[in-house]
């Protein structure tokens, strides 16, 4: 198989670690768009000695931690951060091992050499992931979701983070009117609905009205990862991990506008 074969695959996948890392599917393409140029220029410059995959997201890592290539980033979307802020407060290392390791599905020996660290680092850098998540603020939560079970887990999911669930809406008739009841601060939800509507047509009408974070719970990752699912949004696969799901609650929390706003 060619790289480019290779790489194909796994772009959409890059492109979701990048928007969690970023907090904005803009950044996240212009990097992408950037290591896959270097590639191109030099094919060779990809680590290949723990597979493409790897390789891939350690050169991604290495480009993101990049100051001059931040600076520019950042001077070109009109942020008014510096290279340090960026690094330091937009993307810090315990959020990039978690992701790696709980959203992206690397082994913990992969996530520390994606990430240039040792097992100790990394085990440090993940009990401080736990830290941050545990310290973010409190909010309301919408969940769009049909399988009683699988929103119940949710639920439970949610509250023990000191999250309060607005309600649980099976179809998107029952989302609409729970967002018009009790405005949440996000919304976790599925795709495909009980009565054959969609979760993503009631997320995007959400979003026609307001702005907040949506994090999509689903079987069909592939009709999210193709560059044209509302923004802002992140995205986890089931079955999933509830620590992933926690993880991604804190990631869109952390990137809410009001929030970096008021940073």
């Amino acid at each position: 198989m060619s790289l480019a074969a290779e790489l194909s695959g796994q772009i959409p996948y890059l492109r979701r670690y990048a928007r969690s890392v970023m907090g904005s599917q803009t950044s996240a393409d212009n990097y992408v768009a950037a290591l896959l140029e270097a590639l191109i220029s030099d094919p060779t410059s990809l680590p290949n000695d723990r597979g493409t995959r790897t390789g891939l997201y350690r050169m991604f890592v290495s480009l993101w931690s990049s100051i001059d290539l931040n600076l520019r980033d950042s001077q070109a979307a009109g942020v008014e951060l510096s290279a340090t802020r960026t690094l330091q407060a937009i993307s810090p290392l315990p959020r990039q091992a978690f992701l790696l390791v709980f959203v992206e599905g690397f082994s913990r020996d992969e996530a520390a050499y994606i990430l240039d660290v040792d097992d100790d680092e990394l085990t440090t850098l993940i009990d401080q992931a736990h830290s941050d998540i545990a310290a973010q603020v409190a909010t309301k939560v919408l969940i769009i979701e049909d399988e009683p079970l699988i929103a119940m887990d949710i639920q439970s999911m949610v509250e023990d983070l000191g999250h309060t669930v607005t309600g649980i809406a099976r179809t998107h008739s029952e989302a609409m009117q729970m967002v018009a009841a009790d405005r949440p601060g996000i919304v976790l939800a599925d795709i495909q609905l009980a009565d054959g509507s969609s979760g993503l047509d009631a997320v995007n009408e959400i979003l026609h009205e307001m702005t907040l974070p949506v994090i999509f719970i689903t079987a069909f990752p592939e009709r999210l990862l193709t560059g044209e699912r509302p923004e802002p949004a992140f995205l986890v696969t089931k079955p999933f991990e509830p620590a992933a799901v926690s993880a991604l609650i804190s990631q869109a929390l952390f990137f809410r506008e009001d929030v970096r706003n008021a940073a």
